[in-house]
C-alpha cells in the first residue's frame, strides 16, 4: 500500500489497555510453552497495530510540522506512549517470568530475553509523568530546530535548506551562510540551553527514582546495550584519541592544503574541493530513478526491495519549510514496509539518503519477512553498519549520481567517514559528562565541549563566531537532546563499515555475502557474536583500530 493511502486512526489508550489486559491475562494462565506462543503472536498483532499507527502519525507530523491536526496527534502520543510502555513492559515482564521460558527462549532466542531484561531495568510505571515531560521536552527541540527562517536572497529557508550555501565553492558565500546560521542559533540560545537543562535533570530524576546514581546506567539500559559496557566504550575512545585523532588531523592538513587555506575555519569544515564538493548531476527525481537502476543491478535482494518502496511511495525527501530537519529510517510493521524520511537539498546528503538510509531501509524490509518480531529489534551499532556499509557498497554506481566528478566523490566519502569518527567520540563524551554532572550549568558544558575539541578535533577553528566559538556546537546536534549515547553507535559502526570497504576492494562478492548475512541476522544474536559470525573484527578489541587505520592509509596516497 502507497503511504499517502494508508488510514490513520488514533490508538486510543483505553483500547489498547484492555487489548493488553487480556493478552497478559491469558498469557498468565496458560498451560505449556506452546499455547503462550500462541498467545504472543496475539500480542505481535497488538503491538504491530500501535507501533505502525503512532508512527504513521509521527511521519506526517515531520513532513508538515505546521500540520494542525497531525500536532495534536504529536503531542497525544508525547502523552500516551510512556503509558503503553508500560503496558509493553508488563506483558514483557510476564515472558520473563514465565515457567516455560526456556520454551519461549527457544522460540525467540536468548537476545530478545536479555533486552527484555534491559527493558526492565529501565522502565517503571512510576516514570511515567517523567517520560512525558521528555517527551514534551524533545518535541519542543525539534520545533524549535524546524522553525528557523533565514533570510537569503529574496527568500527563508530553514537549516535543511542552507546547507547549499554552507558548503558552496565561494569562501564568502560560506562566511555569510555561516554569519546567519549562527545567528539563528543564537537568537534561540537560551531555550535551547533551557530545554537541555531540563532533559538533563528529567534524565536524572528517572535514572534516580530507578535507584541509579546518573542516567548514564539507565541510559545504556536504554540503549540496549546487550553485550559491552561503559568501560568498553572508554576503552574505544581512549583508542580513537591515540590512534584515529592524529590520523583525521592528517586528512584535514591535506585537505587545508588541497583548498589552498593557511589554516583551516569552521566555515571550511565540510568542503573538501577547491572547486566545490561534488553535487549529483541530475534532478530529484533523476536521482530516485539511478537509485533504482542501482539497486536492480546490485542484487536481485536490493532489486525486490527498492521496486517495492518506489512502487509504495515510501519516500519522503523533498526539503520544505516547514519540514523537520534530517533524516531517518522508519519501519511499519502491518505493511511490512521501511519508509524514508529526507531533506534534499542539492547537495552530495541526497546521494547519501539513497545509500545510507537505504542501507537501513533494506536491512528492515529483510527482518521483516521473520515471523519473529523481536528478530527486527536490533541495537544501534549494528543498524548503522547496514547503512554505512550500504554507502561503499554502492560506489560502482556512484557515475549515474555524479558524473564526471565520481571519483572526487568516493575520496570526498572516504575522507568525510574517516574524519566523522573522532567527532562522534567527542559527543558520546560530552554526553557521558553531561549526565555525570548533571548540575553543570550551560556556560560549564559549553566550556567542557570547547576542552573536548582540543583532543578530538585540534584543528577546529570557530575564529570569533559569537555562537561556536564558545562552545555551542553541540547544540545543533539532534541526537544529544533526543537520542542520548546513540552517537558513538555510528562511530563503531563505521569502523566496521570501512572492514567492508577493504574486504569489497579484496572480494566484493564474499564482502556482499557478509554484508546480506549480517543482514539477515538481525537481532537473532549479540553483537559482538555476530561480528565474528561474518568475518568482523570487534572494534573494542585492541588492534582493530591500528588495523582499520593502515588500510585507510593504504587508500589515501
Amino acid at each position: 500500500m502507497k503511504f499517502k493511502d494508508m488510514p490513520y486512526e488514533r490508538v486510543k489508550y483505553e483500547d489498547a489497555e484492555k487489548e493488553f489486559r487480556q493478552i497478559i491475562e491469558e498469557f498468565k494462565n496458560a498451560e505449556s510453552g506452546e499455547e503462550q506462543f500462541e498467545v504472543h503472536q496475539k500480542f505481535y498483532t497488538l503491538s504491530n497495530k500501535i507501533e505502525t499507527t503512532t508512527i504513521i502519525a509521527n511521519i506526517r507530523y515531520d513532513i508538515d510540522t505546521a500540520n494542525e491536526f497531525y500536532e495534536k496527534e504529536k503531542e497525544y502520543y508525547d502523552e500516551v506512549e510512556p503509558k503503553l510502555a508500560n503496558l509493553m513492559v508488563e506483558y514483557r515482564q510476564a515472558m520473563y517470568d514465565s515457567p516455560y521460558r526456556s520454551y519461549l527462549e527457544g522460540k525467540i532466542g536468548k537476545v530478545a530475553f536479555k533486552n527484555i531484561e534491559l527493558e526492565i531495568k529501565s522502565f517503571d510505571e512510576k516514570l511515567i509523568p517523567l517520560m512525558q515531560e521528555e517527551n514534551a521536552l524533545t518535541t519542543r527541540y525539534n520545533k524549535l530546530i524546524a522553525s528557523a527562517q533565514i533570510e537569503w536572497e529574496g527568500e527563508k529557508l530553514n537549516l535543511s535548506l542552507m546547507r547549499p550555501y554552507l558548503t558552496n565553492s565561494d569562501r564568502n558565500i560560506r562566511k555569510k551562510a555561516y554569519e546567519k546560521y549562527s545567528a539563528f542559533f543564537l537568537s534561540v540560545e537560551d531555550e535551547l540551553d533551557e530545554i537541555y537543562d531540563k532533559l538533563v535533570k528529567n534524565r536524572t530524576e528517572q535514572a534516580r527514582q530507578m535507584g541509579y546514581e546518573n542516567y548514564v546506567e539507565l541510559g545504556y539500559y536504554r540503549m540496549r546495550r546487550n553485550s559491552y559496557d561503559k568501560a568498553m566504550v572508554e576503552n574505544y575512545r581512549n583508542q580513537i584519541k591515540k590512534y584515529f585523532v592524529p590520523f583525521a588531523e592528517k586528512l584535514h592538513e591535506r585537505r587545508k592544503n588541497r583548498l589552498g587555506l593557511d589554516r583551516l575555519s569552521f566555515i571550511d569544515t565540510a568542503v573538501y574541493f577547491l572547486d566545490g564538493n561534488p553535487a549529483p548531476t541530475g534532478t530529484p527525481e533523476q536521482i530516485m530513478s539511478a537509485g533504482q537502476k542501482m539497486y536492480s543491478e546490485m542484487s536481485p535482494e536490493t532489486k525486490e526491495f527498492f521496486d517495492f518502496m518506489m512502487k509504495n511511495e515510501l519516500f519522503d525527501v523533498l526539503g520544505r519549510k516547514t519540514k523537520k530537519a534530517g533524516g531517518y529510517m522508519t519501519y511499519l510493521p502491518v505493511y511490512g514496509a521501511p519508509f524514508i524520511f529526507a531533506n534534499f537539498n542539492g547537495t552530495s546528503g541526497d546521494v547519501d539518503v539513497i545509500t545510507h538510509e537505504c542501507g537501513h531501509a533494506f536491512q528492515g524490509y529483510l527482518s521483516g519477512k521473520d515471523p519473529v518480531q523481536e528478530h527486527r529489534d536490533i541495537t544501534m551499532e549494528t543498524a548503522e553498519i547496514h547503512s554505512m556499509s550500504m554507502e561503499f557498497f554502492a560506489e560502482g554506481w556512484t557515475e549515474l549520481f555524479f558524473g564526471d566528478r565520481a571519483q572526487d566523490y568516493k575520496s570526498m566519502h572516504l575522507e568525510d567517514a574517516a574524519a566523522f569518527i573522532p567527532y562522534g567520540c567527542m559527543v558520546d563524551e560530552f554526553q557521558h559528562i553531561a549526565y555525570a554532572n548533571p548540575d553543570m550549568t550551560p556556560k560549564e558544558r559549553r566550556a567542557a565541549w570547547l576542552e573536548l575539541e582540543k583532543e578530538y578535533r585540534p584543528h577546529m577553528d570557530y575564529e570569533d563566531d559569537p555562537f561556536f566559538a564558545k562552545g555551542g556546537f553541540w547544540q545543533k546536534q539532534q541526537h544529544i537532546y533526543n537520542s542520548p549515547f546513540y552517537y558513538i553507535d555510528y562511530c563503531l559502526a563505521q569502523t566496521c563499515a570501512f572492514q567492508y570497504k577493504a574486504k569489497m576492494d579484496e572480494n566484493y562478492e564474499e564482502a556482499w555475502k557478509s554484508y546480506l548475512k549480517l543482514c539477515e541476522l538481525s537481532a537473532k544474536d549479540f553483537y559482538t557474536d555476530m561480528l565474528k559470525e561474518v568475518g568482523l573484527e570487534s572494534p573494542f578489541e585492541d588492534g582493530c583500530i591500528r588495523s582499520v587505520i593502515e588500510k585507510l592509509e593504504s587508500k589515501m596516497v
